[in-house]
């Protein structure tokens, strides 16, 4: 069974900086794509990033490039998500999700990101 938890999520001033990550069990991470999506409030499921089985981004959402960073350690079963200069906008839950995040996909429970001030 996929189990993948979220951690470190939470309140934070517009332009500071948080650390995502997610713990990955119950498949081979090693040879998955991973993804991080986000829900704001009232929207639909956004994807943030991807990251390839090596350990190479694949893709960013135009409205995180430059200021997020997505890496995985495949000897810990762990994904990261760096996130820097952070906005209002960028208020979600944040999910870890395997592939591209898109139906299908097995997502975990979440980490709510507050930017606020």
């Amino acid at each position: 069974e996929v189990q993948l938890v979220e951690s470190g999520g939470g309140l934070v001033q517009p332009g500071g900086s948080l650390r995502l990550s997610c713990a990955a069990s119950g498949f081979t991470f090693s040879n998955a794509f991973m993804s991080w999506v986000r829900q704001a409030p009232g929207k639909g499921l956004e994807r943030v990033s991807t990251i390839n089985r090596y350990g190479v981004p694949w893709y960013y959402a135009d409205s995180v490039k430059g200021r997020f960073i997505i890496s995985r350690d495949n000897v810990k079963n762990t994904l990261h998500l760096e996130m820097n200069s952070l906005k209002t906008e960028d208020t979600a839950v944040y999910y870890c999700a395997t592939d591209y995040g898109g139906p299908g996909s097995s997502r975990g429970q979440g980490t709510q990101v507050t930017v606020s001030s």
